[in-house]
């Protein structure tokens, strides 16, 4: 399986965000919406490592769209270590993101960087902020540093605060069918979206949820080019994944409804 370093079907995006940057006009709140799993924290981790690595060893290649392994800024991500990048993500035992990460999110945005580059703070799904953990993070932003951007992500369809929005710029993200066939391709480093049981691939929503599922059902030993939704269902509820597995139970209305 391969490291999923390659960008995918989001170039004319990424590129214009890259022109951006280097004509020093890049907005300070960027706003990433589109559909759940379609690669919007992958594409902010990208850019990232685009702008970190410009100066380092075995830096972002811009053509191919792909980070290179032995990067420095990238290992140090990777590693949640990086003294430039601070992300902020509902823990997996948490309702919300709690107003707790955002005072440590500010910190990190007061703190001068070392090293004088710019200093990047990604929010991934800005709805899984409560009330006070967005009151926090809208008085963080209402004089930000100029070294320092913040790179939101939206899920279409789930709610977010009227006032956060009006502070961002917004750019909508998509795939097509092509993009992603090739991006789970990618994934298995095979082309097997053509194999999978015909009773599933009009199921699939995205990307992640193509890719875990078939994960799902290779962990499981079964044949993702012939089960049944009802056998998978069936297998579910007998094996009661719905209350042991993170993918399952996120995803358990939509079995479910199909």
């Amino acid at each position: 399986m391969r490291n999923i370093n390659k960008l995918i079907g989001h170039n004319y995006l990424f590129y214009i965000l890259t022109e951006l940057y280097q004509k020093n006009v890049l907005p300070n709140i960027i706003l990433l919406k589109g559909e759940k799993g379609i690669g919007k924290f992958l594409f902010s981790s990208h850019f990232v490592n685009y702008i970190l690595s410009l100066n380092e060893e075995y830096k972002y290649d811009l053509k191919n769209l792909e980070i290179n392994n032995q990067n420095r800024s990238y290992l140090l991500f990777k590693n949640n270590l990086h003294p430039n990048i601070f992300i902020v993500t509902k823990k997996s035992d948490k309702k919300y993101i709690e107003v707790s990460q955002i005072r440590e999110m500010i910190k990190f945005q007061n703190n001068s960087s070392f090293n004088n580059k710019s200093k990047f703070i990604i929010i991934d799904n800005i709805s899984d902020l409560n009330l006070n953990s967005t009151n926090a993070l809208l008085k963080s932003i209402e004089e930000p540093n100029t070294n320092v951007f913040y790179i939101l992500t939206h899920n279409t369809g789930s709610l977010i605060h009227d006032t956060l929005r009006s502070r961002c710029i917004e750019f909508k993200m998509f795939l097509s069918l092509s993009s992603q066939k090739l991006i789970i391709s990618n994934y298995f480093s095979e082309d097997i979206y053509d194999l999978i049981s015909g009773d599933l691939i009009n199921y699939y929503n995205n990307p992640s949820f193509a890719i875990s599922l078939i994960n799902y059902l290779n962990e499981n030993s079964l044949d993702y080019t012939k089960i049944t939704i009802e056998k998978l269902i069936c297998l579910i509820i007998q094996s009661k994944d719905y209350a042991k597995n993170k993918f399952i139970n996120e995803n358990i209305n939509i079995f479910i409804e199909l």
